[in-house]
C-alpha cells in the first residue's frame, strides 16, 4: 500500500488558510487588497463581534463575469500573473490565488460580483469549503464578500482567537493602515454599533494624517522632501549592468521630530510600493537615522514610502506578503538612513535644557505662587537674563515630626549667604597661615587634624561597601538640590543624587495601585471638559478599558465617532495634561495586552498617571519637603527604579570617593 497520496482538496485549502489566515484581520487584509487591485475608489468594511461573527468587504471596482466568479475560488486560479516571468515584477498587492479558496474552506463565504459589461450579477455562496449555490442577481458594479464564523468547522483555530475588541483592534489598524497607503481612496470601517472610520479621498498625504490622526499628530512630524536616486550598487556589492541605471528609487513620507518618543514601534509604518510591510532592512535604517538623537529605548512615528520598480523588489517571500527582499539592500538601507538624517538636521533639532524656576515656572504653579518664588528667590536681573541655572541650597534647620504630617506643597526659599567670620592670611605657609588666625586653639586643632587623617587612611583601605537598601535611603540625610531637579543627599555610606521627578512618581504608582486595589478611586472634575480624538487603534482600546479608567478617576464619555469628552481626571493631574495623560494611556497598552490580567492593566494606568502626577524636574524643594520624599521613598517596595525601570538613585560609596581623591 503506497504511503504517498495527494491530499483532498478541503484538507489542502485548509493547509493553506493556516498560512493566509490567522485571524480576521487577514480576512479583512485579503479582501481589501483584492478591491484596491479591482481599482475600488470606495472600500467600506464592516466587522461583527471583531470580525468572529461576520466580516464583509464591498467596492466599487470592476468586478468579476460569472464564469470568472466561479473561477476564483479554484486553487492558484488569478487574475494577475499569466508567466513565471511575471513573478519577477510584481506590480499589485495580490497575486497568489489562494486567499478566496482558503477563506471560504474555514467560514461561510458569500460573494456578489457584477460588472459593466453584463446586465446581472452573481451570487456564490461556500460554507466550509463547499459549494452551496450559485445563482443571479441584480447588484450594483463591484464586489461585495461577506464572510461569517470564521473557523467555525476548525473549533482548534477558533480557541486561539483573541477578545472581540482585540480583535477589532487589529483590523481598524489594518484599514489604517491601507488609508494611508492610498490617500486617494475612500475607506469606511463600521461595526453594528458605531462607525470607527470613515475618511473620504484626500489630496495628499498629510491631509490623510489629519483625517486618521489628528492636527496634534501632524504638527509632531517633519515631511521628508520626495527624494530621488539612481539605483546602483553599493560598496560591498558587484556593480551593476549599464543599462539598468534607469531603474530609480524613490523615499518619501513623515518622520516625528527627537523630542516625539513612543514607547514601541506602533507608530513605525513602512509601505515598499504602497504595500505595508514588516522589514529588517528599513527599521534598522530608521534606528541609525535616529542615532545620537534619542534615547535607545524609544522609538520615533514614521511613515515611509518606498516606490521603486517592481523588478528591483520580491516580494513572494511570505504566505501572508508582509516581507519583502530588495534586489539592492545595502544600498536602500543606507538612502533611507540619509533621507531621514538629513530632514532631522535640517529641523536642527536642539535639546531644551531646563530653565531656573525663578523664571520658567511648571505649569502646575499658579501666577501668584510663581511671582512669589521669585520674590522669596531673589533673583537679580543680570542672573536671570543669562539663563544660567542656579542650584538651590536649603537651609539645613533641625529636623521635627510636624513637617512630615503636613501636606506636601513645593515651597520655595534660598538660603541667603553667611557673612565672613574670619579673614584668610598673606599667601604662605597654610598651616602657619591657620595657626596665626586660629591662636592656640588653631595650631593644636591642625596636629589632631593630621593625626585623625593618618586613621582615616588606615581604616579606609579595610572599608567594605555595605549594599544600598530601604534603610540607607530613610537614614539620608538632605544637602539641597542641583538644578532644583537632583537631590544631593549623605549618610554614613557616602554620597546619593536622587531624581526627584522618578521618586515621587514611584511614591504615587504604589500608593494609586494601592488605593485602586482596596476600591474604585474618585477623579476631580475639570471646569470645562475636554475633547480629545482618538485614532482608529485607540477608539478599539478605549471601548476595551473604559470601565476601568473610569474606576481610575477618569469620567471619559464618546460624543461623536471618533471623539470623547473628559469631564473629569484622576487627582493630582492637572486640567492641561488630562488628554495627554488619557492619550498616553491608550498608545501604551498593546492591543494584545488589553486581554490579559486586571492587575497588568492597572499598574499600566496607574504607572502612567503617577508620572503625569509626581513633581517635574526645576521645582525647588525646601528641606522638610525633601526629607518627606526620601522617607516616603524609603518606605516602598521597590526604591531603586521608578515604574518606567529608570533608576531614582545613584549612590558614590565612601569607598569610591576615597579612591577619586586617591585616598586608597
Amino acid at each position: 500500500m503506497s504511503r504517498v497520496r495527494i491530499l483532498p482538496e478541503a484538507v489542502a485549502n485548509r493547509i493553506a488558510a493556516g498560512e493566509v489566515v490567522e485571524r480576521p484581520a487577514s480576512v479583512v487584509k485579503e479582501l481589501a487588497e483584492n478591491a484596491i487591485d479591482a481599482g475600488a475608489s470606495e472600500v467600506r468594511v464592516e466587522a461583527e463581534a471583531g470580525g468572529k461573527r461576520m466580516i464583509r468587504v464591498s467596492d466599487n471596482g470592476c468586478g468579476m463575469a460569472h464564469d470568472d466568479a466561479l473561477l476564483a475560488f479554484e486553487r492558484h486560479a488569478t487574475s494577475k500573473l499569466r508567466t513565471s516571468d511575471d513573478l519577477l515584477s510584481i506590480a499589485t498587492l495580490g497575486f497568489r490565488g489562494e486567499a478566496l479558496p482558503s477563506i471560504a474552506s474555514v467560514s461561510r463565504l458569500l460573494l456578489e460580483t457584477c460588472t459593466a459589461e453584463e446586465e446581472e450579477g452573481t451570487r456564490i455562496e461556500f460554507a466550509g469549503g463547499k459549494l452551496i449555490g450559485v445563482k443571479p442577481m441584480g447588484a450594483p458594479i463591484g464586489t461585495t464578500v461577506g464572510v461569517a464564523d470564521l473557523f467555525y468547522c476548525v473549533p482548534a483555530r477558533r480557541k486561539f482567537l483573541k477578545s472581540e475588541s482585540t480583535e477589532l483592534g487589529h483590523i481598524a489598524s489594518l484599514v489604517t493602515h491601507y488609508a494611508l497607503a492610498h490617500p486617494g481612496r475612500h475607506f469606511v470601517l463600521k461595526t453594528p454599533t458605531q462607525e470607527i472610520l470613515n475618511v473620504p479621498p484626500a489630496a495628499n498625504l498629510a491631509d490623510r494624517v489629519y483625517q486618521l490622526f489628528g492636527r496634534q499628530a501632524l504638527d509632531e512630524l517633519l515631511e521628508l522632501p520626495t527624494a530621488t536616486a539612481p539605483l546602483r550598487a553599493a560598496i560591498t556589492e558587484p556593480e551593476i549592468e549599464s543599462s539598468e541605471r534607469a531603474a530609480q528609487l524613490s523615499v518619501s513620507g513623515f518622520v516625528s521630530r527627537p523630542e516625539v518618543q513612543r514607547a514601541n514601534r506602533n507608530s513605525i509604518y513602512i509601505f515598499v510600493n504602497r504595500r505595508l510591510v514588516r522589514d529588517r532592512v528599513i527599521l534598522h535604517a530608521i534606528h541609525e537615522a535616529y542615532r545620537n538623537l534619542m534615547p535607545n529605548a524609544v522609538f520615533p512615528s514614521v511613515l515611509l514610502f518606498l516606490d521603486l520598480p517592481a523588478e528591483e523588489v520580491d516580494v513572494n517571500v511570505h504566505p501572508a506578503k508582509i516581507e519583502v527582499r530588495f534586489r539592492h539592500p545595502a544600498f536602500v538601507h543606507d538612502f533611507a538612513r540619509d533621507v531621514i538624517r538629513q530632514a532631522l538636521v535640517a529641523a536642527k533639532p536642539i535639546p531644551n535644557f531646563p530653565q531656573s524656576p525663578a523664571y520658567a515656572p511648571a505649569a502646575q504653579s499658579t501666577p501668584e505662587s510663581a511671582e512669589a518664588f521669585r520674590a522669596a528667590a531673589g533673583v537679580a536681573g543680570d542672573a536671570a537674563a543669562s539663563g544660567v541655572p542656579r542650584a538651590v541650597i536649603p537651609p539645613l534647620g533641625p529636623l521635627g515630626d510636624a513637617g512630615l504630617a503636613e501636606e506636601f506643597q513645593l515651597s520655595v526659599a534660598p538660603a541667603e549667604p553667611l557673612p565672613q567670620r574670619f579673614e584668610f592670611g598673606a599667601p604662605g605657609n597654610p598651616a602657619t597661615a591657620t595657626a596665626a588666625a586660629l591662636g592656640a586653639f588653631g595650631a593644636e586643632a591642625a596636629v589632631q587634624s593630621a593625626i585623625f587623617a593618618e586613621h582615616f587612611r588606615e581604616a579606609a583601605a579595610q572599608r567594605v561597601d555595605v549594599p544600598a537598601n530601604a534603610q540607607s535611603i530613610g537614614a539620608l540625610k538632605p544637602l539641597g538640590q542641583v538644578n532644583s531637579s537632583f537631590i544631593v543627599a549623605v549618610n554614613g555610606e557616602g554620597l546619593w543624587i536622587i531624581d526627584q521627578h522618578v521618586a515621587h512618581e514611584r511614591i504615587l504608582f504604589e500608593q494609586h495601585l494601592k488605593a485602586r486595589r482596596e476600591g474604585a478611586l474618585t477623579g476631580q472634575r475639570l471646569l470645562v471638559p475636554i475633547v480629545a480624538e482618538l485614532s482608529p487603534g485607540q477608539l478599539a482600546i478605549f471601548e476595551r478599558i473604559a470601565e476601568e479608567l473610569a474606576a481610575n478617576g477618569f469620567d471619559a464619555a464618546m460624543m461623536g465617532p471618533r471623539t470623547v469628552a473628559i469631564q473629569a481626571a484622576p487627582a493630582g493631574i492637572a486640567s492641561a495634561d488630562a488628554e495627554r495623560l488619557l492619550l498616553e494611556i491608550l498608545d501604551g497598552i498593546e492591543r494584545e495586552d488589553a486581554a490579559i490580567s486586571i492587575d497588568s492593566l492597572q499598574a499600566k494606568i496607574a504607572a502612567s498617571t503617577a508620572c503625569r502626577a509626581a513633581i517635574k524636574i526645576n521645582m525647588a524643594l525646601d528641606q522638610t519637603k525633601m526629607e518627606w520624599l526620601l522617607d516616603e521613598l524609603a518606605r516602598t517596595e521597590a526604591p531603586m527604579s521608578c515604574p518606567h525601570g529608570r533608576p531614582i538613585v545613584l549612590r558614590y560609596s565612601m569607598r569610591e570617593i576615597e579612591r577619586a581623591f586617591h585616598r586608597i
